[in-house]
């Protein structure tokens, strides 16, 4: 039994007519008689009672019409969810964020994403810098929004400007210099650093470390903690200072100070990254949307 010969008996009993059959299936009647005979010879049961009046579907006819129908439909929904996967259109795209630079846009880009694909199915994890970078080289995520910063020394990967990020120090409102507009990072030289974990977030350690060599000195750096909140918790505490994006700003502790920083390697870009090798289709559709977002 094939789908062919379930099509030509569907014919057959939809028409109760070889012939009517074999004029809508634009075959010869023949070949309709010729399908259904082995069809019934297959299944071990006669599926039309036929004289030269006229034609009936036995009991067995029935049940196997009714399947049948159910079979085809079946069929053609597989064979465009096929086509749908190929064109990106069904399917599913990991997401990697920061989860403080993008809410701005995010929410609203993956709303319009869903809306335009529903049928793809949208993975979202925040992660540190470095921990995005290794999901993404990993395969663990198909796209990640993140700072450019440390990527051209990362092969392989394609990335799309989304905005600039401001850098900051960040202190506490009582810090002596916490009142001051702007500051050059040669002032902090004898100042305690707290930093992300270098595991965690490889690259925005070795840019602290950077911005401190250009300026001729190297960080006192007291501690590495894991977490992002939990540098600002204890800069808010007062242990130390910290170097990180301005965005943080929006969701920091009132008696947080964001200082802008005097000279150059004031900013970066946030990104939006994958690889290059991806063959995800979903990745250009939400390149697309992308374009189309107002960030």
């Amino acid at each position: 039994m094939d789908i062919r010969q379930l099509k030509y008996f569907i014919a057959v009993a939809e028409h109760l007519n070889f012939t009517e059959a074999a004029k809508s299936l634009f075959v010869a009647q023949s070949a309709v008689s010729q399908q259904i005979s082995d069809l019934e010879n297959k299944l071990g049961v006669q599926l039309f009672i036929r004289n030269k009046r006229s034609v009936r579907l036995t009991n067995a006819g029935k049940v196997l019409l009714k399947e049948a129908i159910n079979l085809i439909n079946k069929s053609a929904e597989v064979i465009e969810k096929t086509r749908q996967a190929e064109l990106g259109i069904i399917g599913g795209l990991s997401i990697g964020f920061l989860g403080y630079t993008e809410k701005n846009f995010l929410p609203g880009l993956i709303r319009q994403f869903k809306k335009n694909y529903p049928k793809i199915d949208l993975q979202l994890n925040q992660f540190n810098h470095g921990m995005l970078i290794d999901a993404l080289s990993n395969d663990e995520l198909d796209v990640v929004f993140t700072l450019s910063f440390g990527l051209d020394n990362i092969g392989g990967l394609e990335r799309r400007k989304i905005a600039s990020e401001a850098i900051s120090v960040v202190m506490h409102c009582e810090h002596p210099l916490a009142s001051r507009e702007a500051i050059s990072i040669a002032e902090l030289a004898k100042e305690r650093f707290i930093t992300l974990s270098r595991h965690e977030s490889p690259q925005g350690f070795n840019k602290t470390l950077m911005m401190c060599a250009t300026n001729g000195f190297t960080p006192n750096i007291i501690t590495q903690p894991r977490m992002l909140s939990t540098v600002l918790l204890l800069v808010d505490a007062g242990m130390g200072i910290a170097i990180l994006p301005k965005s943080l700003e929006q969701n920091a502790s009132p008696s947080l100070r964001f200082i802008s920083i005097e000279g150059g390697q004031t900013a970066d870009e946030l990104v939006l990254a994958w690889k290059k090798s991806n063959s995800n289709p979903a990745i250009p559709l939400f390149l697309e949307e992308l374009e189309r977002t107002d960030y």
